[in-house]
């Protein structure tokens, strides 16, 4: 028996967009829906339970935003937010909300079919195999432990509500400690491609990180400048 297709539900009210990129995706064998509003997109994803979603931030009604934002309530399907507009506050909010990528339009077709499918790849990376080892996947400091196997932050003593990516970084970073990495080598391990586009992804996620862990007199989130970033441990009190 072949496997089952992923489903992949499109969310933008220009139809030809819409329609456009449905013929991309089903050409790559995945079953697609669209949806022209807000409303219909959130009974969208409880009734065709869709592998990922593909949402456009001008929607009439509820916004992609708040879609997305919905959608985090109760879910973590992977979200790639589609913006005609390209500022920096776009991009910011849509990854503080949730989202796992973005992409502006207009867009190549390869580029879009290549981000699906390494966002549907990371995600099915996040489940663990039945067969596999229960070992946890965790890094702990002095008022810090990062969970990558329940994907939780607990900074003293209180859990930290912090989006996918965010924790993917922070785990990363931290798994070396003192080790500089730079933007584009945090792209490639985070993201799990070959980004196309500008490095302020990363800029962003730490920016986030810092504000939501305020630096640690055993460690802190480090600046290389001119290099990148680095988990810095002012004592070797890793455990």
């Amino acid at each position: 028996m072949p496997a089952s297709k992923q489903k992949i539900l499109i969310v933008d009210d220009d139809s030809n967009i819409a329609e456009l990129i449905s013929l991309y995706l089903t050409k790559e064998c995945f079953m697609c829906r669209t949806a022209g509003d807000g409303n219909e997109a959130l009974r969208a994803v409880s009734e065709f339970k869709p592998d990922l979603v593909l949402l456009d931030i001008m929607l009439p009604g509820i916004d992609g935003y708040e879609v997305c934002r919905q959608i985090r309530h109760t879910s973590d399907i992977p979200i790639i937010m589609l913006s005609a507009k390209g500022e920096v506050f776009d991009k910011v909010l849509g990854l503080e909300l949730g989202a796992d990528d973005y992409m502006i339009k207009p867009f190549d077709s390869k580029e879009l079919v290549a981000r699906v499918k390494a966002v549907l790849r990371r995600s099915a990376a996040k489940t663990p195999e039945p067969a596999e080892s229960p070992k946890e996947k965790a890094v702990r400091y002095p008022d810090l432990e990062v969970n990558l196997t329940n994907y939780s932050v607990t900074y003293r003593g209180r859990n930290i509500d912090m989006p996918p990516k965010e924790l993917e970084l922070l785990y990363f970073l931290a798994s070396s400690p003192n080790q500089v990495f730079t933007r584009e080598q945090l792209l490639d391990h985070i993201w799990g491609y070959e980004y196309i586009g500008d490095t302020r992804t990363v800029d962003v996620h730490i920016k986030r990180l810092r504000e939501k862990l305020r630096d640690n007199d055993n460690w802190a989130i480090g600046t290389v400048w001119g290099v990148g970033y680095k988990f810095e441990l002012k004592s070797r009190s890793a455990q």
